[in-house]
């Protein structure tokens, strides 16, 4: 391998690296847990289900441990933080991509289905990274990888709350930029468009939408979730060095239509 070769695989290199990755039992965030895991890095996965996670540790070949928590309990997240850096010491990287879409039309939703949704959608995001920016700014080093949406920036029917919990976030992805990436600490959010997981199966149900979504990228086709991995090591990696406070569409080229 010449000089530049190994100076690019060094910019996306992660090994070495802690990682947490919340919603991490299933969909884009065991994706994503799994990517770092098999780029090197030792991965925390959390979500509320352990039987899930407890799974996918086992089968994961790379370097991981869990912790099994509902993240909608703001008041135990700051314990949760703790009891992730038990694993293997404070994280470098945060990829927060639990989530929860209720698909509540305005007229049905109900204070219980607000509060779960912003709770686990906008403030767990916030509130862990809280916990975390005193390690990371130790080292002068660290990644906070948010997960928005099409819904940041469009609206959806029955995506009142859940839009509102996405547009919060590239909100929060550039305040957190604005508040931490002095110390060495970038924070950058990708927006997924229809990717095929959990959380779209009812969408993927369909298939005539499931169709018109397609016709709608520019690429032609709907998301797996493998297609996050290029640019979640990005973001993770040195390679992103110089970018933060972004949003990061990842969608075919849908919101470019």
């Amino acid at each position: 391998m010449n000089d530049t070769a190994q100076n690019v695989t060094q910019l996306l290199d992660v090994s070495g690296r802690v990682a947490c990755v919340t919603g991490a039992s299933a969909g884009l965030g065991r994706a994503a847990a799994s990517a770092l895991a098999a780029a090197g890095a030792s991965v925390v996965g959390v979500a509320r289900r352990e039987e899930d996670l407890a799974s996918w540790s086992e089968t994961e070949p790379g370097v991981t441990a869990y912790v099994a928590a509902d993240l909608a309990k703001r008041d135990s997240l700051e314990a949760v933080a703790r009891e992730i850096a038990d694993a293997f010491g404070p994280p470098d990287i945060l990829v927060n991509a639990a989530g929860i879409n209720t698909r509540h039309a305005a007229d049905e939703v109900t204070p219980e289905s607000w509060n779960v949704t912003l709770d686990l959608n906008l403030a767990a995001p916030f509130f862990l990274a809280q916990a975390m920016v005193p390690a990371m700014r130790s080292k002068g080093w660290g990644r906070i990888v948010n997960f928005a949406s099409l819904q940041s920036f469009r609206a959806f029917p029955g995506g009142l709350a859940y839009g509102a919990s996405k547009g919060g976030i590239a909100q929060l992805t550039r305040a957190m930029a604005e508040s931490w990436s002095g110390a060495g600490i970038t924070a950058n959010a990708i927006a997924p468009g229809f990717i095929r997981t959990e959380l779209t199966a009812q969408v993927f149900a369909d298939s005539d939408r499931a169709s018109r979504n397609a016709a709608q990228t520019c690429i032609g086709r709907n998301g797996e979730p493998d297609d996050m991995v290029g640019p979640l090591l990005f973001f993770c990696s040195e390679a992103s060095a110089y970018v933060t406070g972004q949003v990061l569409s990842v969608d075919g080229g849908y919101t470019a239509k």
